[in-house]
């Protein structure tokens, strides 16, 4: 079975434009600079073909990438979830207890994970701890460095 990958219906649309985009504007693109490269000559020593080659296989593999994610792709329901429970599509902001920092994070699916920008995939084992969890309750999260403490502070269904 192949994977499903969970997103939301935002990035959903971003994933089918990025991908009309790839096949429409980007393909001309590239297509037009291995043209240009081949009129250069001697296929052999020309580094501006290679280099538009190299361009080819970057976006065919990138076309291919969001073409598997849009052939198995779930979207978001928010409804399947109690509203007072982490879910995905959830904000939630969490209290380290050791240190009394607080920090706030947004559940996602794995494709739209970043969490420089507090963006955190339900499949890390920090999304994982926090699904299904109520406001008051304890995260425990195992870390290479131990088992970091957490109590959810604050929950946003958005």
């Amino acid at each position: 079975m192949a994977k499903q990958y969970k997103l939301t219906p935002k990035r959903l649309q971003e994933l089918q434009e990025e991908l009309v985009y790839l096949k429409t504007v980007r393909e001309r693109e590239v297509a037009e600079q291995i043209k240009e490269a081949r009129s250069f000559g001697d296929l052999s020593e020309n580094s501006e073909y290679d280099e538009a080659k190299n361009e080819q296989g970057k976006l065919y593999s990138r076309i291919a990438e969001v073409e598997e994610v849009l052939a198995n792709y779930v979207v978001i329901e928010e409804t399947a979830v109690s509203e007072n429970a982490v879910s995905l599509g959830s904000q939630v902001t969490v209290e380290d207890e050791e240190t009394g920092e607080q920090e706030t994070y947004r559940i996602v699916g794995s494709q739209e994970a970043d969490p420089m920008n507090g963006r955190i995939s339900e499949d890390s084992p920090f999304g994982k701890a926090l699904l299904g969890k109520e406001v008051g309750q304890k995260v425990e999260v195992e870390a290479p460095m131990g088992m970091l403490h957490y109590v959810l502070k604050e929950l946003h269904k958005n």
